[in-house]
């Protein structure tokens, strides 16, 4: 694969159908999301404007 060759990390996903991939790959996504967060020093068990977004209709 040309992407290993010039990257320096690399997420693989495992070959599934095309209906599954995008199920597969929210997963590292939300890895990715929440250890960005702690490096950065954010609250991930509160973050913010969690209220407005779940209460405003």
């Amino acid at each position: 694969m040309a992407v290993k060759s010039i990257a320096e990390h690399v997420i693989e996903i495992p070959d599934a159908d095309e209906i599954i991939v995008p199920i597969l790959a929210t997963i590292p996504f939300q890895l990715i999301s929440y250890y960005i967060a702690v490096m950065r020093g954010c609250n991930v068990d509160q973050p913010r404007n969690l209220a407005k977004s779940v209460t405003v209709e």
